[in-house]
């Protein structure tokens, strides 16, 4: 083998794989300046927002009492135990085609006719 072919070949391989990790690392980068970018931005935007917001009260929702509660909790219990009691389940089975099995069983009869004959024992 030609020595000079050798060295050829090798430094096409290695200037290949540098350009190749050299575009990878600038994609990397580029991502990385992408994403530092939109925190920044977030972060603006949030310091801005922020201040012009009014002070809230949070406001006070209304509890319902126990009992109430009970009685609701036990309402919607209720109706859905009769829809449960309403629906039934239906039996599926999936039945695979006898065609399916029959072409299957024939291809492999085809397959080892096919060796017999080729190794001449038929």
């Amino acid at each position: 083998m030609d020595t000079q072919a050798f060295m050829e070949g090798f430094n096409l391989t290695i200037i290949g794989i540098a350009v190749v990790f050299a575009i990878l690392g600038v994609l990397a980068l580029t991502l990385y300046f992408v994403g530092w970018l939109e925190r920044r931005l977030v972060e603006r935007e949030k310091q801005v927002t922020q201040p012009a917001a009014a002070p809230s009260v949070p406001e006070e929702k209304p509890a319902i009492p126990p009992r109430d509660l009970a009685v609701i909790t036990a309402a919607i219990l209720a109706y859905t135990a009769e829809k449960a009691a309403q629906l039934r389940p239906l039996p599926f089975k999936r039945k695979v085609s006898d065609s399916w099995r029959l072409y299957g069983l024939q291809t492999q009869m085809e397959d080892v006719e096919d060796f017999n004959y080729e190794i001449g024992k038929w």
